[in-house]
């Protein structure tokens, strides 16, 4: 019989399983095979009790015990029992993969694995938990799952005492304290733990995502990722949290919010002690420090930390928002601002302070709001120690030092140091005020401006002085109340060292020094220190009129003046004193009044350090000193240094007398005129003399008589240089002069 016959023969002569169809050329290597169908296991480890099908798997279990290990790599110098394993092990450095897949054709070096990957291909997951009848596809796999079951963790890590369930999860651990990373990756050079994590970071530089939805073809680098993505589409939240019985879809996101109940934080910067919950955030963390920025954007070679904020970045670039709003179809670059934009329709307020129980729609800003009640102010000002509640604020702040202004508006190329203000600029040049009041129909840009607004109607004032308990809408009315009983002036001028209470007088004072006027009229080119005084300047120019109030037919050349004219005419007068319950129908009208009662005179003089009540009645005054005056009466041309005294003026050409006396009929022009009238009904003197208790009815008459005490004479005639102590004798005193003057004619 030939060579060839002979193996033909052979071939015939396989033994073949009727379980499996695995052949064998041997009896006896097929009776071997059958020991593990039918788990008939007679070979025992005399050391560990192990039982084995054969002697042969039996020798090469028994050198795992012996301390004998005879076969060196020459490659690492690992040390092995056994020659097959030595072989195996090769294999990582030199690469080889001689096993295939006959599927997919992926290569394996050792053919246990090629086993356990086939079984990926067939779905088929012999091995079944008893306890909750989960499969697996490998024996190793199963006997590691029994162990979650026991709940115990035997293994214990003797630097931190984290326990973990299985001796290698151990090893992979200590790796962390003793920060070796033995896998490294030839591409980038990034070091890893365990060679899995390597495996899947080599997905990030081939952009292979093998792991496909079904539902939304959606692709992933890793089956886990699949997995867990899987869930946004079943809804399953199926780990609840014992304490707030808040669902998880993930047992990992459990884990993390169970740390926010006990407030633990175990991940600790060594830099800085600053404390994490997730180690991720730690990781993230770390690169503030060491400012690494290897994210870099190929349009503008801006960098940044992590790979998320470069794609949020991106969006920029293309002008892409993919997250729309299905009720006002408002578009969001992220999905969690557009989850925060959900909650102002549903008005939503999950987050509640355990303090005064107000409600938060995000969990940022309960945390913020906390630091009101604790007034912690945890990020400190390196130049100045000032301390601010977010980091947004002492970032603006930091800017006041170094004078740097990098948001700039495009319109009118305003500069500021914070992007919040600037936001809040550009409401000023859009006409759009979408948000009106139901009160008053006053209208506003924003809806955080309508809130405010509404409280005035309210007259909710939270905010109470413990000094004088007088209370405030706005928590800042408050603060700047205070000052007014401390008498502290924190910002103080450079070149004159005077105090001011507000940093916004300051900044007016300033202007002094600099005589520089910013604010200039387009017609005749005229500056002006404020804005307020380009507007009021600016009614000389406008002539034109063009809003008529529909009720008494008078005309204002802006909106917003017949707006307040409008007030005047509604019977609702909102803002009431709460001394002398006088109802105002603006908010403006109550504060000039409440310095009535203060006594308060805020707007002071900066020649002759006068005080007045109202900021309007200072600027009538400055032109006093000033000797301009502009505003001239079309009918006799006498000219005024204010507008306000001009239209007294003219109110006696039109000789309009529509304030009438009801005990005597007389008729006055003005109604400040009708008030000091009736003083002569009532014989009312409020107005007493400190030194001789005499009493007036006019303030101005009180203050004629005080000259007489202090015997001041400061008026002085220019042509015999006698003095006066009030002007009116002054003017009588000029009037001999000019009868003088006509008797020598």
């Amino acid at each position: 019989m030939s060579e060839t016959e002979h193996l033909i023969e052979r071939k015939e002569e396989l033994f073949t399983c009727d379980l499996c169809n695995k052949t064998f050329s041997k009896k006896k290597n097929f009776r071997a095979h059958l020991k593990i169908h039918t788990n008939v296991r007679n070979h025992f480890c005399d050391v560990c009790d192990k039982a084995f099908t054969n002697k042969k798997n039996l020798k090469a279990h028994l050198l795992i015990h012996s301390d004998v290990k005879s076969h060196v790599c020459d490659v690492c110098n690992k040390r092995f029992a056994r020659k097959s394993v030595l072989i195996e092990h090769l294999r990582n450095h030199t690469g080889e993969k001689p096993f295939f897949c006959n599927i997919c054709s992926k290569g394996f070096g050792q053919p246990s694995n090629l086993r356990t990957h086939l079984l990926t291909h067939s779905k088929e997951k012999p091995h079944i938990c008893e306890k909750c009848g989960k499969g697996f596809s490998q024996k190793s796999a199963l006997k590691y799952h029994l162990l979650t079951h026991k709940k115990e963790k035997q293994f214990t890590c003797e630097t931190c005492n984290k326990s973990f369930l299985d001796n290698l999860d151990l090893k992979q651990h200590l790796l962390v304290h003793r920060g070796e990373k033995p896998f490294i990756c030839e591409i980038c050079g990034k070091g890893f733990t365990t060679k899995g994590i390597l495996k899947t970071h080599s997905l990030t530089h081939m952009g292979e995502k093998p792991h496909i939805c079904d539902t939304c073809n959606k692709a992933f680098a890793q089956k886990f990722q699949l997995m867990s993505h899987l869930l946004t589409h079943t809804g399953e939240k199926s780990h609840v949290c014992d304490i707030c019985s808040r669902a998880f879809a993930r047992k990992s996101e459990l884990k993390v919010h169970l740390l926010t109940h006990t407030g633990e934080k175990p991940h600790v910067c060594d830099i800085c002690n600053k404390a994490f919950v997730q180690r991720g955030s730690l990781m993230r963390h770390l690169l503030i420090h060491t400012g690494e920025k290897n994210h870099v954007c190929d349009i503008c070679s801006r960098a940044f930390t992590q790979k998320f904020e470069l794609k949020l970045h991106m969006f920029t670039h293309t002008g892409e928002k993919p997250h729309v709003c299905d009720i006002c179809s408002k578009t969001f670059l992220q999905k969690i601002d557009l989850t925060r934009h959900l909650l102002t329709h549903t008005r939503e307020k999950p987050f509640s302070c355990e303090i005064c129980n107000k409600g938060f729609s995000q969990r940022g800003k309960l945390k913020l709001h906390l630091y009101t009640h604790t007034e912690e102010k945890p990020f400190v000002c390196e130049i100045c120690n000032k301390g601010f509640s977010e980091k947004r604020k002492l970032k603006s702040h930091s800017f006041t030092h170094t004078g740097n202004k990098p948001y700039v508006c495009e319109i009118c190329n305003k500069a500021y140091a914070d992007k919040y203000k600037l936001k809040l600029h550009l409401f000023t040049h859009t006409e759009k005020k979408s948000y009106v009041c139901d009160i008053c129909s006053k209208e506003f840009a924003r809806k955080y401006d309508l809130s405010r607004h509404l409280l005035i109607h309210t007259v909710e004032k939270p905010h109470v002085c413990e000094i004088c308990s007088t209370a405030f809408v706005q928590k800042g009315n408050l603060r700047r109340h205070l000052l007014t009983h401390t008498g502290e002036k924190p910002h103080v001028c450079e070149i004159c060292n005077r105090g001011f209470s507000q940093s916004s007088y300051l900044k007016n004072h300033l202007i002094s020094h600099t005589k520089e006027n910013p604010h200039v009229c387009d017609i005749c080119n005229k500056g002006f220190v404020n804005k307020a005084n380009l507007k009021e300047h600016m009614g000389i120019h406008l002539k034109e009129k063009p809003h008529v109030c529909g009720v008494c037919n008078k005309a204002y050349g802006l909106l917003q003046s017949l707006k307040a004219h409008l007030r005047t005419h509604s019977v609702v007068k909102p803002y009431v004193c709460e001394i002398c319950d006088l109802g105002f129908s603006r908010l403006p009208q109550l504060r000039m009044h409440s310095f009535i009662h203060t006594g308060e005179k805020p707007n002071v003089c900066e020649i002759c350090n006068r005080g007045f009540a109202e900021k309007r009645t200072l600027w009538d005054h400055m032109g006093t000193h000033s000797k301009e005056k502009l505003h001239v009466c079309e009918i006799c041309s006498k000219a005024y240094s204010c507008l306000k005294s001009l239209k007294r003026h003219l109110l006696f050409h039109s000789k309009e007398h529509s304030h009438v006396c009801e005990i005597c009929n007389r008729q006055f022009s003005q109604l400040c005129n009708l008030k000091r009238h009736l003083l002569t009904h009532t014989n009312e003197k409020p107005y007493v003399c400190e030194i001789c208790c005499s009493a007036f009815s006019r303030k101005s008459h009180l203050n004629r008589h005080s000259s007489t005490h202090m015997k001041e004479q400061p008026f002085v005639c220019d042509l015999c240089h006698k003095r006066f102590s009030h002007k009116e004798g002054l003017r009588k005193h000029l009037k001999n002069h000019r009868k003088q003057e006509i008797s020598y004619v």
